[in-house]
């Protein structure tokens, strides 16, 4: 509402104190022309007779003296003052607002028509100033106080204070609202001055205080309204709930405040779906009717019909809001209760549900339909009549081509098909149909209905599965060849050292000799790399500090990267947590490492070693089911080479599959760090990009030593680092001195070569090609033997099963293993304090002989 002012003639200044531009101006405009007049009368006085000189002065004497009084009283303007500045004058004097001007001191300059009657005075000399006006009340004066403090540091401010009695001169009205305006103004002269401006908001905080009231009403009727009520913004966080709804699902109002919950937080199931599949129509809102359970914050469920309007935004959905209904218990109507019920079954099922027509479009869909092709299908498709096809990938569709058939022709078992989503292949669904055998009056055009979940997990799992039994088998394989290999390499290199001892270096055979063995030796290296990737190489595990590793190898690996342009960068983790693997079979994994990441990149580049520990938390989220959550350290080997193509990746770990040229590798360098890693109880996982470079991130156990004892709980129990192993000094005696030993194999050639090097030895050796013939020997020797060397795997009888059968009549017997296997594959199998040697196959006789006599010197 405008409210209107009558101005008047009356509405000018009584206090107007400016300095009038101009009038000094004036003055010395007259004094100059005087001054002028009277030197030229000076200057011609000789020249005119006395009384026409007396004369002209006087004429002029009377002519200044006239001028200057009408100039000093502004009746002659020399300099007439411009329009504008009248103009100006008017208007503020006419303002509706007081309007007071003081100088920085405080002396008033100016008053207009408004601030005198504000004052409840006609005259100029009555006028108070602001701080006598304001001092009624203290409200006011701190209001006033706080103002020209602003204004003293050169910015504008307002301030709003209420009186119980308003200015001016109707003091017997009640309480008035004042709004009090301030800013600085400089003069011609560059003065500053303190311009305020008050008046009188009282109708404007009348009009506020009855919109305020109005809205506290409506608010109240929404609030108490027999419907719940919430609204939400476009990210579905809500920012308004009624009382209604709020007691219904038990969320305390108090504690509420706007984003605090979202749209999911009282939403059960997959109802979300549902209010996410509503959009807008263009510019224009879209209301749908949505039967759904809404979650209590005590967990449970609560049935309710939603009417959700969501509004558009720039073409997208944007606020919404919605209106919850519940029936009260008893006043259920029975048939729409019913159907309400079957709807909210319906939405609420684990499984994607779609009722198709004869040609395949969908009729009807639920609400884990939506959600789970989202991004495929909407609400809006539906309607239209959407094909389930469009959720197909193309090489699938002539499978629900079939079972649609199969279904009009109300076939009882359709075979399930699987596809995968059609923009997202790594996605995988499997789909039921069944034929709808008697028709819906409310659908008769339905003919079958589709079920469907998502299986991608699933298949990650057989994919993995497959692949873990697929390297099992091969490692079985490669495990079994390798310890077949080992017993004729061992024939090989005994034979050779029996030829060597018979030999000089002078013999033309003895070069050939030589040759023979180290081949052996370079083929024996190549078996303990195969069984490494099986899992069955022997292993002495440690406890160790990778740092320290690490740092000891660095220098090794700068060696083998050196006359090359790559660069080895080590980033170590702060406390890393000891692990217990075995060392130097780690030091060959990260070798092995280093030396793939050299030679994926041969224009230079740079090889990142990285480690840092991997707490459980974090073990769990790495998304790789077969590792626990428990904590690891994790050792990377980073390259930015070439990269390793998607399709080999699969294949790198697997024995003798390499990307090198011929004669450039054996193919077995990461098939045994998959092995040492496996072996150790830890993980291995690649990644790479083509053409940015590949990274290797190994997870090992980190090792936690038991609590000994005057431990306190709670303290960690440190794992003292392992210290180097004294080198064994070997044995200078050698020989058996008739030392009767019971050679064990199944191998005739390993047998012979292995009986004959001990008799060199001095060694009276008795043989046995099985646990069970072995126990007829000692049978008949009765007993009469110092130590048994047997293999471990035979037929009949194996090697573990013989010791523990010969413990029994001779439990002091010294014995030794010997075997292409690892120790631990088969000391599982003996009781824990069993005492035993172990000899890895394939050994030299100078190995074999060592290995006898160092059981034989040992105390029991």
């Amino acid at each position: 509402m405008t409210r209107v002012r009558e101005t008047s003639d009356n509405d000018l200044p009584l206090v107007d104190r400016r300095a009038r531009s101009g009038t000094v101006l004036r003055i010395l405009l007259l004094a100059l022309v005087l001054i002028a007049a009277a030197a030229a009368f000076v200057y011609f006085k000789n020249s005119l007779e006395n009384e026409i000189v007396l004369g002209i002065l006087g004429v002029l004497a009377m002519m200044g003296i006239f001028f200057l009084v009408s100039s000093i009283i502004g009746f002659i303007e020399v300099m007439p003052q411009s329009q504008s500045d009248g103009l100006a004058r008017r208007f503020l004097s006419a303002h509706p607002e007081g309007t007071l001007i003081t100088d920085a001191k405080g002396h008033m300059v100016y008053a207009n028509a408004t601030y005198c009657r504000m004052s409840g005075t006609t005259r100029a000399s009555d006028i108070q100033s602001l701080e006598t006006l304001l001092s009624r009340s203290r409200e006011s004066t701190e209001a006033l106080y706080r103002l020209i403090n602003v204004l003293r540091e050169g910015r504008d401010g307002y301030e709003e204070f209420r009186l119980q009695k308003p200015l001016g001169e109707d003091a017997s009205a009640g309480p008035h609202w004042y709004r009090l305006k301030g800013r600085v103004l400089k003069d011609a002269g560059g003065e500053g001055l303190h311009v305020f401006q008050i008046a009188d908001i009282t109708p404007e905080r009348e009009d506020q205080e009855r919109f305020f009231r109005e809205l506290q009403n409506a608010i109240d009727y929404l609030d108490h309204a027999p419907a719940g009520f919430f609204s939400a913004g476009r990210k579905g966080e809500i920012v308004y709930l009624n009382a209604t709804l709020s007691e219904w699902l038990g969320i305390d109002l108090a504690q509420f405040s706007p984003g605090s919950m979202t749209v999911s937080d009282i939403v059960a199931g997959e109802g979300m779906a549902l209010i996410e599949s509503v959009h807008p129509q263009g510019s224009a809102k879209r209301t749908e009717i949505l039967d759904l359970d809404m979650r209590r914050v005590n967990g449970q469920s609560m049935p309710a019909r939603l009417v959700h309007q969501v509004s558009s935004k720039d073409g997208a959905p944007g606020e919404s809001r919605t209106i919850v209904l519940m029936r009260p218990k008893g006043q259920e109507d029975t048939e729409s209760s019913s159907a309400m019920r079957f709807t909210r079954f319906f939405n609420n099922t684990p499984m994607a549900i779609a009722s198709l027509d004869g040609d395949g479009r969908i009729l009807r869909i639920n609400a884990p339909f939506l959600k789970l092709f989202s991004g495929v299908v909407g609400r809006d498709d539906i309607d239209r009549g959407v094909a389930l096809e469009t959720v197909l990938h193309d090489n699938e569709k002539p499978r629900l081509e079939q079972a649609l058939a199969e279904a009009k022709d109300r076939q009882g078992d359709i075979a399930p098909f699987d596809s995968r989503h059609p923009s997202d292949e790594t996605r995988h669904f499997r789909f039921y149909v069944n034929a709808v055998i008697d028709q819906d009056d409310e659908a008769p055009e339905e003919v079958a209905i589709v079920y469907a979940i998502e299986v991608t997990e699933q298949k990650a799992l057989e994919t993995q599965m497959a692949q873990t039994q697929k390297m099992n088998a091969v490692g079985t394989l490669a495990g079994g060849i390798a310890h077949d290999f080992n017993n004729v390499l061992t024939a090989i290199l005994l034979s050779s050292d029996h030829l060597l001892l018979q030999a000089r270096p002078a013999d033309p055979s003895f070069a050939d000799l030589m040759e023979i063995k180290r081949n052996a030796n370079r083929a024996a290296v190549l078996v303990r790399q195969l069984l490494a990737f099986s899992r069955k190489q022997t292993m002495r595990p440690a406890i160790l500090n990778l740092t320290d590793v690490i740092g000891d190898l660095r220098m090794l690996v700068d060696r083998l990267i050196s006359g090359t342009n790559v660069k080895l960068e080590v980033d170590y983790g702060r406390d890393l947590w000891p692990v217990k693997t075995d060392l130097s079979q780690f030091e060959q994994v990260l070798i092995n490492l280093c030396v793939n990441a050299r030679d994926a990149m041969p224009e230079g580049g740079k090889i990142t070693i990285r480690t840092r520990n991997v707490d459980a938390q974090e073990a769990a989220a790495l998304g790789r089911p077969e590792v626990p959550a428990e904590d690891m350290v994790m050792v990377e080997v980073a390259d930015n080479g070439t990269g390793i193509p998607p399709e080999i990746m699969d294949k790198i770990f697997e024995p003798f599959f390499t990307t090198k040229e011929v004669g450039k590798g054996t193919g077995l360098g990461l098939s045994m760090v998959y092995g040492i890693v496996k072996q150790s109880g830890g993980y291995i996982y690649p990644e790479s990009e083509m053409g940015k470079g590949t990274a290797f991130r190994i997870y090992l156990p980190r090792h936690v030593v038991e609590a000994v004892a005057g431990q306190q709980p709670g303290e960690a129990a440190l794992a003292p680092v392992a210290a180097p192993e004294p080198v064994k000094e070997e044995p200078l005696d050698l020989t058996g001195n008739s030392a009767v030993v019971l050679l064990v194999e199944d191998e005739e050639a390993v047998r012979r070569g292995g009986k004959r090097m001990l008799e060199t030895r001095g060694y009276t050796v008795h043989e046995a090609g099985s646990g069970t013939e072995a126990l007829e020997v000692m049978e008949e020797l009765e007993g009469k033997v110092d130590i048994v060397v047997s293999d471990v795997v035979m037929p009949e009888m194996d090697g573990p099963t013989l010791l523990k059968e010969l413990r029994k009549s001779y439990p002091d017997l010294k014995f030794i293993f010997v075997s292409g296997y690892a120790e631990d594959a088969f000391a599982k199998n003996l009781p824990a304090d069993a005492k035993f040697g172990f000899l890895p196959k394939p050994f030299s006789l100078k190995q074999l002989a060592i290995a006898v006599r160092e059981m034989l010197d040992a105390k029991e």
